[in-house]
């Protein structure tokens, strides 16, 4: 008994409860040990994702720039391209409003000089008379006289409407289009007009109107917003016969749908001009039948 107490004193030089302490004291110092690389470990990641943010940041404010330059830049591009078609729509325009006029006053001594040489026969007044009755269904001569005036326009654009860019759905239904135009010169027509006009461009049996793009052409030349039809015929039967017609109303309630202008008023005087050369399309020469002389009988 003596000898094992003594073995189990000298194999436990410690306390157990010191011992303890020890082990619990070791453990908290790895534990802290281990606490401070965590927070090291943490504080460096929460340095990088800052870092990460910054840079996201200035990535995302060096594509603004470049976006808002290159918008800028398109604008600026588009703007002068608007600015060299214009220009050269009006140069061209010009030109060939020069050559009109040189045409008509080409038309006037021409016609001058065929009255001179036309009145000297009988023959050749009577073909004057059918070339002025041709002309006057040709559209050929300009024409005064009492009618109505027909007047069609786009809505006001809104403040914030780009009027260079594209346009809304709503924007382009308050635009007076070529269809528009060609169903008020019709109904015109239909109501006893004598002659018509848009914008001062006569129109014949062959004139067209058509829609390019943004604009409005007849016989290939442009009107612009307002447009005004000038009607030539009695004043109280056009304007009657004309607000009977059905597709009249029609468009009436659509311009009223979209903001357009659309109203008539009699003018007891309208001045149009004369349209423009027809094109020779068919032509042929007039046959001229000779009565053969009689023939002598020889007497017997």
């Amino acid at each position: 008994m003596g000898a094992s107490l003594l073995d189990d004193v000298l194999a436990e030089t410690l306390d157990p409860a010191y011992a303890q302490a020890a082990r619990r004291h070791a453990a908290r110092a790895e534990v802290k040990e281990g606490t401070g690389d965590e927070v090291a470990r943490r504080a460096g990641r929460r340095r990088r994702g800052q870092l990460l943010v910054a840079l996201v940041m200035v990535i995302a404010g060096l594509l603004v720039a470049v976006t808002y330059d290159q918008a800028v830049t398109k604008s600026e591009g588009r703007d002068q391209i608007r600015n060299a078609l214009v220009h050269d729509i009006k140069r061209a325009s010009g030109v060939s409003d020069d050559m009109a006029t040189q045409l008509e006053q080409l038309r006037s001594k021409v016609g001058a000089t065929r009255e001179k040489l036309l009145t000297a026969s009988t023959v050749g007044q009577e073909a004057l008379d059918d070339l002025a009755r041709a002309e006057q269904a040709a559209a050929a001569v300009p024409v005064t006289g009492p009618g109505l005036l027909v007047t069609l326009a786009n809505a006001k654009s809104s403040a914030d409407q780009d009027p260079v860019g594209e346009t809304s759905e709503e924007a382009a239904g308050g635009r007076v289009r070529d269809g528009d135009l060609q169903l008020v010169v019709n109904a015109l027509w239909a109501a006893g007009a004598e002659a018509v006009s848009i914008n001062g461009q006569r129109l014949g049996p062959t004139s067209a109107i058509r829609f390019a793009g943004e604009a409005v052409l007849v016989d290939f030349r442009p009107v612009t917003n307002p447009y005004e039809i000038s009607a030539i015929g009695d004043p109280d039967t056009l304007s009657s016969r004309f607000l009977a017609i059905p597709e009249v109303s029609a468009l009436a309630s659509v311009a009223v749908t979209f903001d357009m202008r659309f109203d008539f008023a009699q003018e007891d005087h309208l001045s149009l001009p004369a349209a423009s050369t027809p094109e020779l399309r068919v032509a042929r020469a007039e046959s001229q039948e000779k009565s053969a002389p009689a023939s002598e009988t020889p007497g017997g």
